[in-house]
C-alpha cells in the first residue's frame, strides 16, 4: 500500500499549508484526493517534489500491508 503520509510530513517541516500549495499552482481536488488515499499519477508526483524541492520519498512510501 501506497501512504502519502511524508507529503504531509514533509509539508508540516516546511510550513506550507494546503491554500499556499494552491497559490503554487496545484489543485486543490487533487490535493484532497490525495488526503484521501486515492492514487496519484508520476506527474503529480513530479509536480509535488518540484514544489516542495523534495525527493520522491517525501512524497511517499510503500507499507507492506501483509504485516
Amino acid at each position: 500500500m501506497i501512504s502519502y503520509a511524508p507529503l504531509f510530513r514533509t509539508m508540516s517541516a516546511k510550513k506550507i499549508t494546503s491554500y499556499r500549495l494552491e497559490k503554487m499552482g496545484f489543485s486543490r481536488a487533487t490535493y484532497y484526493s490525495i488526503k484521501q488515499g486515492n492514487s496519484i499519477s508520476t506527474n503529480t508526483v513530479n509536480q509535488l517534489c518540484k514544489l516542495l524541492k523534495c525527493s520522491v520519498s517525501d512524497i511517499m512510501e510503500y507499507i507492506d500491508d501483509e504485516e
